[in-house]
Parts: C-alpha cells; sequence; structure tokens
C-alpha cells in the first residue's frame, strides 16, 4: 500500500501543468500617484497561440503594499470578452481609476490574474506567479494625498453620501448651480469630473455647462444611469491670474425625489447631478 501511495504520488507529481492562456501586462500612465488622484492603466494581454476560452473570465486586480497586505482591488470585466478572445490576439485597453485613500504610502505592487464569477477558479497566465495563480505585473510609489491640489466643494453641495454596500464609493449631489474652488496652478491643467444621475427616480437627459469666471469652457450631456468621467483640459489662461479659481457647474434640469409622480421617496432636496470625484491634474 506504501509503495502504491508513493507511485500515484510520483504519477501525480509528472502531470503537466495547464498551459498558461495569456501573458499579462500593466503599463502606467506616470510612476508615482499621490492617494485620491486619477491615474490611467494600460491592461495588455497577449493571448496564447493555443489558447481556448470556454467561458468568460474576469480580471482579477490587487494592489498590495510591501507586506503582501492588500491595499484595494479594481477587478472588473474586460472590454472585450474573453469568450471572444482569439489565438495569437493582443488584448489591450486602458481604465482610469481614482487612487483610493488609505492610510499607506511607499511602494506598491499591482497584481493579476484571471477568474470565473461561478467558481471563482483562476486561469493560468504567463508570469511571475506570486501565489495561487496571481501574477505580479507592476510597481507604483503611492504618494501622500497632500500632493495634490485641494479641490473644495465650496457652494451648491448637499453633504457628502455614500454607498451601503461600498464604504469607498462617495458622492455629492449639486443644485441647480455649484461651484468648485482650488488653488491656480497657472498652468495647462485637466480637470476629471466623475458623475452620474442615477436614473432612478429622474429619466430626462441633463446638459450640464461649466464655466470660469463667467465664461464657458465645457458643456456635456448626462444620460440616467450612466457614470461617465469626463477629462476638460484647461489653458492657464482659462484658469486667469487669480491665485484662486472658482468653476461653476450648471445644470439645466433639477428634480425633487418627493415631488416625483409615483414618488415613495420623502426626499425634498433639489437635485442635479452626482458628483463621485472632482480632481485637477496640473500638466508635468
Amino acid at each position: 500500500m506504501v509503495a502504491l501511495a508513493g507511485l500515484l504520488a510520483g504519477c501525480r507529481a509528472k502531470e503537466p501543468a495547464a498551459p498558461p492562456v495569456a501573458t499579462p501586462s500593466v503599463t502606467l500612465a506616470r510612476p508615482s500617484a499621490p492617494l485620491g488622484s486619477p491615474l490611467d492603466i494600460t491592461y495588455k494581454f497577449v493571448v496564447a497561440p493555443d489558447a481556448h476560452f470556454e467561458q468568460d473570465y474576469r480580471v482579477m486586480v490587487h494592489v498590495v503594499d510591501i507586506s503582501d497586505e492588500l491595499i484595494w482591488t479594481d477587478d472588473h470585466n474586460p472590454p472585450t470578452p474573453t469568450t471572444q478572445w482569439k489565438p495569437g490576439q493582443t488584448v489591450e485597453y486602458v481604465r482610469t481609476i481614482f487612487v483610493p485613500i488609505r492610510p499607506y504610502v511607499g511602494e506598491a505592487t499591482i497584481q493579476i490574474g484571471l477568474y470565473t464569477t461561478a467558481t471563482q477558479k483562476r486561469a493560468p497566465l504567463n508570469g511571475e506567479d506570486v501565489g495561487q495563480r496571481a501574477y505580479k505585473v507592476a510597481k507604483l510609489q503611492l504618494l501622500p494625498q497632500s500632493e495634490n491640489v485641494l479641490v473644495v466643494f465650496k457652494e451648491g453641495w448637499h453633504p457628502a453620501e455614500g454607498a451601503d454596500h461600498n464604504a469607498s464609493v462617495e458622492w455629492q449631489w449639486t443644485k441647480k448651480d455649484a461651484t468648485l474652488t482650488f488653488k491656480n496652478p497657472r498652468r495647462d491643467s485637466t480637470l476629471y469630473l466623475d458623475t452620474d444621475n442615477p436614473g432612478s427616480v429622474f429619466h430626462e437627459s441633463q446638459v450640464v455647462q461649466l464655466s470660469i469666471g463667467g465664461q464657458p469652457i465645457a458643456q456635456f450631456t448626462i444620460t440616467p444611469g450612466q457614470q461617465v468621467l469626463k477629462k476638460i483640459f484647461l489653458t492657464a489662461a482659462q484658469l486667469g491670474g487669480g491665485d484662486n479659481v472658482e468653476l461653476q457647474i450648471s445644470v439645466d434640469k433639477t428634480f425633487v425625489p418627493a415631488l416625483m409622480p409615483g414618488a415613495t421617496s420623502k426626499d425634498p432636496r433639489e437635485l442635479g447631478i452626482r458628483v463621485f470625484h472632482a480632481f485637477v491634474q496640473p500638466a508635468l
């Protein structure tokens, strides 16, 4: 019996490992990022020549500190489902995330995997496996939040709220007109405005206009139920010569949940749009 057990163990040890289905890699827009700042991440998967996906996999993204403790996750579905990936194909796409505000600064490591939502089973990939088919793909230096341009929700805003299911998701509703103020970076910058109208009770599109000093700088439409991240280029001339900049957000339509037809809500507030992130990134 002992000899048989040893023989079986030897056979199992010689079984070939499952071949990798793809080679993952990540390119960061910059090697360091302050907490709370936006970061563009390019994901790339080079599909193996003999790979075949019988089900759709989700991309696992874990960011860990120098002690391999989890800081945050960014699991997501790739824009092209894995069942549509072809052998030898290169799948590449960009995601913009906002670095979560956590009590950690220093070096962080990004790990990637592919898993099924049905069984949580992970697919084998080609790369540095740090355990359980999580693959190290990049490093990122996390900087203090104080490195950012401070953006203040000044007038025309309702108090901050958070999601019941995820404490890291927060937003503030505007009224019809709302003001953001920030220190003038005195150079070309990009305004990141992450916003939506959830469409739960108000189902009309809204036109949003942004202006500085009474001069329009951008206009866009919010469709109910679709969260959008607008990246708006601001010239140094548009920011003006003052020490501080006041940016006005105006919404053409507002609503009061308690007054909507068939309303079950008792919320008496005048609501415009929800803003999850408002960030000013000066040009390097």
